[in-house]
């Protein structure tokens, strides 16, 4: 394939480093640092950082300038970016980044690039900055396998709509309870907890495993036999399921507890009415800053989104 060979555009998905969000929190570099030597931080780790990402960005956007048209995208715009059909979104990490980037896009593939191996373990990032010339060439020919992601979809009865890539939180936005009536199946009880997590198939590996993981230990500490997190399997990327816990349910005269964890399978949905008249959120993977009001009167349903992820390997 000769150089600039596709007409198909390639969007260069980058984020902001530790150091660049600090000297804008701070207004200067240099009051960054003050800011984190006073606290016995070496600043000099942040300098490092911030120049191995910038090393990295500028051998991409050189490798990708070399095969096609190149569109820089910072995260902070990936909401309101209007992705083509056809387009190759490249995404040069942190595993959160790549995640995010996937909720915006409709199936097009993301080939995602670890721009510091040495501090970043990056599940996510299959490719280091070295492979991706010839990644990209032969994911143009149609020569590169494609891991699909399944996604989650929350649908408020207001027709708010919001997907997940690893999970959503429905709960608090302080640290307080959310009461709630919890509805699966069969079975409905109400609730005052703080907060119900929704996993997908990815999501299964972080959040929803550490889950797992605080309250078996729990369950062990207090006398009970049972398996260990070392049992817990989870699922597979493009499983056809979700998975849903309750945290910290408070049994009363008016709660239940009996309703905390399930599996939500292609054609279900977990449903959730909210009974408090403020602080309540829904929010997919740690944006708390895109988040959702969920208060008295509002009803969500959770289940399997018909949008999935597709990245390159």
């Amino acid at each position: 394939m000769s150089e600039r060979a596709t007409e198909t555009k390639l969007i260069l998905v980058k984020r902001r480093t530790r150091l660049e969000e600090l000297a804008w929190r701070h207004n200067t570099e240099e009051q960054a640092r003050f800011y984190i030597e006073s606290r016995g931080e070496d600043f000099d780790v942040y300098i490092h950082e911030d120049q191995s990402y910038r090393a990295s960005l500028a051998a991409v956007e050189t490798t990708l300038s070399r095969i096609g048209r190149v569109q820089t995208l910072d995260r902070d715009f990936l909401s309101n970016f209007i992705f083509g059909a056809q387009d190759v979104v490249v995404v040069l990490g942190q595993d959160g980044l790549v995640a995010n980037t996937l909720k915006y896009l409709h199936g097009q593939p993301v080939v995602a690039v670890n721009p510091d191996p040495a501090r970043i373990d990056g599940v996510l990032l299959p490719f280091q900055v070295a492979d991706l010339d010839a990644v990209l060439r032969e994911l143009l020919k149609a020569k590169r396998p494609i891991k699909l992601v399944s996604m989650a979809e929350a649908s408020l009865n207001d027709g708010q709509t919001m997907v997940a890539v690893n999970d959503f939180f429905i709960g608090p936005k302080n640290h307080t309870s959310l009461r709630y009536e919890i509805d699966f199946r069969e079975a409905s009880e109400m609730h005052s907890s703080s907060g119900v997590i929704v996993s997908t198939g990815l999501g299964s590996t972080g959040w929803m495993r550490s889950v797992i993981a605080g309250s078996l230990g729990l369950a062990r500490a207090r006398g009970a036999q049972g398996d260990s997190v070392d049992a817990y399997q989870p699922l597979s990327w493009d499983a056809q399921k979700l998975l849903f816990s309750v945290r910290e349910p408070f049994p009363s005269n008016t709660t239940q507890t009996e309703l905390v964890f399930g599996e939500i399978t292609d054609g279900e949905a977990l449903t959730i009415k909210s009974r408090v008249p403020e602080n309540g959120v829904i929010f997919s993977d740690g944006m708390i800053g895109d988040a959702i009001e969920f208060n008295s009167g509002a009803v969500v349903n959770i289940s399997l989104s018909q949008r999935y992820g597709s990245i390159v390997h």
